[in-house]
């Protein structure tokens, strides 16, 4: 007695079609072949459970699930459902003429319930792209997956639910989502808003031009000046996810399980604030099963490191090439996958050890050497990948008294957004770049042209200032960005002066 059925394994972000074959033979014992884990090795009792509960029986004969293509790994207990049904098909318990048409996932608990998954979202787009029918899982997890259109996706709560439906008993209505409607109605809704912070409107700017650009920025300043506030405010100036980036965000977010019961499109850009004490393998990603890390979970949004100098020196350093390349690599030694790292990284530091700035008075409890021993646990190569350096200070009694209403975030993400379409348009022809922060090198003389009387600026500034070489693009990408905002083609002496200033950290006596 044989009967099929079709399942669905996740790797990195993207799913591939399982297919799970009974056969019933004479002998005893449960098999499941096909590179299981213990995971599914353990589903026999799982099963065995959840068909007594609701009347049937597991049969007293040799059981060999195959689970096809042979050499891929199958991990986790999803593979519950579709196992126990094609058992029941094949012992002639059920009647299910069209168990095949269907990819079916879920766990099982004891008493007949079924569990959400994890990948609902690639599963169901792997589902339709194989022309199948629906997809069967269960009902938490519908609404993720009804984002996919084109394919029937039944939501089930329990195990006879499932067996009522391919039986004809019952009738579920597929689950249907109106995507587009979801993704404009959700994408303007922010809780917090600029409008909310008194004073600190250098600080303010700094951020419109880094969420305008792109850019990478750190904050520098003492405790309870405002970075961490300021931070969390920066996704309401983002300009929308584009309906391509929503899905690639919840994709990532489906496969690593933080959608949570009835989820359905991210339609916000992330924002992402792990511990200090996050590993390498959880800020990137990694382990047995690879899964996305952090700076995935950014994907399309903002990763935010508070108090940077805290973070073990390997966590920040494993960051380097993501910023790079936009994209994480793990390789493991039967497999190698890929997840997106397109953030923005948006990072808070105090000034020193004490968290107050250095002074040359004596008054400071900080000796020079502390703080440049503090300052030197960011590397160079790291703090090259960031745009902006900002030093915040703290906000003066007369401004946090102030009755003056500040601007809203919705005016500054306006300007974010003009400017971002000017890029657009620059960059129509150069794939995958998207902003003036993701410019090749060589493309900045093209791009960021200055006059003469810009280049004497610049020039006065790296030697009077002590600016670094590696600040030389950093500055002209920024001034674009500047430029753009203002709405001119050419970059003007100011838009240099401002991007300038911005570097903070390249100055002599910073770094040591």
């Amino acid at each position: 007695m044989f009967s099929k059925t079709f399942g669905s394994a996740v790797y990195g972000i993207d799913a591939t079609t399982i297919t799970v074959e009974v056969n019933i033979l004479t002998g005893t014992k449960f098999f499941v072949v096909g590179l299981p884990d213990n995971a599914v090795k353990e589903s026999q009792h799982r099963i065995e459970s959840a068909m007594k509960q609701v009347g049937f029986f597991m049969p007293r004969h040799k059981v060999v699930v195959n689970l096809a293509p042979a050499d891929i790994r199958k991990e986790g207990s999803a593979y519950d459902l579709p196992i126990c049904l094609s058992i029941l098909k094949a012992t002639a318990q059920i009647e299910a003429p069209g168990l095949e048409a269907y990819v079916i996932m879920g766990e099982l608990s004891l008493d007949g319930l079924v569990r959400p998954i994890k990948g609902a979202l690639p599963i169901a787009i792997e589902a339709r792209k194989h022309g199948f029918k629906g997809f069967i899982l269960p009902r938490e997890n519908a609404a993720e997956a009804a984002i996919v259109n084109n394919i029937d996706i039944i939501g089930v709560e329990t195990l006879q639910e499932a067996i009522d439906f391919f039986a004809g008993k019952k009738e579920i209505i597929p689950t249907k989502v109106d995507t587009r409607e979801i993704f404009l109605h959700e994408q303007n809704e922010f809780e917090i808003d600029f409008a909310d912070v008194q004073g600190q409107e250098n600080i303010k700017r700094s951020l419109e031009i880094a969420a305008a650009g792109g850019h990478n920025i750190i904050m520098v300043g003492p405790p309870g000046s405002g970075k961490t506030m300021l931070a969390k405010r920066l996704p309401g100036i983002l300009p929308p996810l584009t309906l391509q980036e929503a899905l690639e965000t919840t994709k990532i977010h489906s496969v690593a399980g933080k959608l949570g019961a009835d989820a359905h499109l991210i339609s916000q850009r992330p924002f992402r604030s792990p511990h200090h004490t996050i590993s390498d393998v959880a800020l990137v990603g990694g382990g047995g099963n690879p899964q996305p890390g952090e700076i995935s979970l950014a994907h399309n949004g903002v990763l935010f490191l508070d108090e940077l100098p805290e973070f073990k020196r390997t966590v920040l350093e494993v960051m380097r090439q993501p910023l790079e390349e936009r994209l994480v690599n793990i390789s493991r030694a039967k497999a190698s996958v890929q997840f997106p790292a397109n953030f923005m990284l948006v990072a808070s530091m105090n000034p020193s050890p004490s968290g107050e700035f250095y002074s040359e008075d004596g008054n400071h409890p900080d000796s020079p050497m502390d703080v440049k021993r503090y300052l030197r646990k960011i590397s160079g190569p790291l703090l090259d990948r960031i745009d902006l350096h900002i030093e915040v200070t703290p906000v003066s009694f007369d401004q946090m008294t102030a009755n003056r209403k500040a601007e809203q975030s919705s005016v500054i993400r306006e300007r974010v957004i003009h400017a971002r379409e000017i890029q657009s348009r620059r960059f129509v022809d150069v794939p995958d770049v998207y902003s003036n922060a993701m410019m090749p090198s060589q493309m900045v003389k093209k791009v960021c042209a200055i006059n003469e009387a810009g280049k004497t600026l610049l020039k006065t500034a790296m030697e009077k200032l002590g600016l670094s070489a590696r600040a030389y693009d950093r500055i002209l990408k920024v001034s674009r960005t500047i430029a753009d905002l203002a709405g001119t083609e050419e970059i003007r002496i100011e838009h240099l002066a401002e991007a300038i200033q911005y570097r903070s950290l390249d100055r002599e006596g910073w770094m040591g």
